[in-house]
């Protein structure tokens, strides 16, 4: 659990060193923007923006009773924060394994990419695809869902 926060901690602890060498200079003003981008920064890296994340087995199960998508997906991962922004409100409707939490979602994702922990990786009617597009997996969303 604490692998996932350690990007979003670097980036206020660099946003703490950057802004306190800006208000001992003067510059408060700019200070508390900076402290504030790196702030956003570290929200857009945290695992605070994803739906809460269960364990690989549970997801695979509750897929097979509701027919929804999972997705296997990582903290800090660029293309996994693409697709959970892109798919908007439409991304709780999933199922989220995090794949640094679980171990038998990463093995999911190494059996998937042939032994690589490629992110995210969706899995849909029991076949796994790798980074798909998000409007794609907008459309494996049942309109009831």
């Amino acid at each position: 659990m604490m692998r996932a926060w350690i990007l979003p901690m670097l980036f206020v602890l660099c946003g703490s060193a950057v802004a306190t060498g800006l208000i001992l200079k003067g510059s408060p003003g700019t200070a508390a923007a900076l402290m504030l981008l790196f702030l956003a920064f570290a929200g857009v890296n945290s695992p605070l923006i994803f739906p809460r994340s269960i364990g690989a087995q549970e997801a695979q199960r509750r897929s097979a009773v509701d027919g929804r998508p999972v997705v296997f997906w990582r903290p800090g991962c660029t293309y996994c924060m693409r697709l959970r922004v892109r798919l908007g409100r439409g991304a709780r409707q999933l199922h989220w394994v995090d794949i640094w939490r679980d171990p038998a979602g990463a093995a999911v994702v190494r059996a998937a990419n042939d032994g690589n922990e490629i992110v995210p990786t969706v899995v849909v009617a029991g076949r796994p695809h790798t980074n798909p597009d998000p409007e794609w997996v907008r459309e494996q969303l049942s309109p009831s869902a």
